[in-house]
C-alpha cells in the first residue's frame, strides 16, 4: 500500500510541469510502485489469488498507458521506460 508520502514523492519525481498531478507519466509511475509492492506481497503468499487479479489489472491498466504514451509521443514513451526501468 502506497504512503501518502511515497506518494508525493513519486509525483514530484515524474510531474511534467508544476501543477501535474495526473499525467500518464504520473499514473504509470504510481502503477509501478504498486506493481513492484504487490510483488513482493506475493513472495510471501502465493496463493493470495484475489490480490493476484488485481495486479493483472493494474499491469493491463500501465500496457495501456504506455500504449497511449507510445502514439501521441515516442520521446516521451522511451523517457517514462528508461526512468523506470519497465524494460531490459
Amino acid at each position: 500500500m502506497l504512503t501518502k508520502e511515497k506518494k508525493t514523492k513519486i509525483i514530484k519525481e515524474s510531474r511534467t510541469t508544476e501543477n501535474d498531478t495526473g499525467s500518464p507519466e504520473i499514473q504509470i509511475a504510481i502503477l509501478t510502485s504498486r506493481i513492484n509492492e504487490l510483488t513482493d506481497h506475493f513472495k510471501a503468499h502465493p496463493k493470495d489469488h484475489s490480490s493476484r487479479r488485481g495486479l493483472l489489472k493494474m499491469v493491463g491498466n500501465r500496457s495501456a498507458l504506455l500504449k497511449y504514451i507510445g502514439k501521441k509521443d515516442i520521446k516521451r514513451y522511451r523517457d517514462v521506460i528508461n526512468r523506470l526501468g519497465l524494460r531490459k
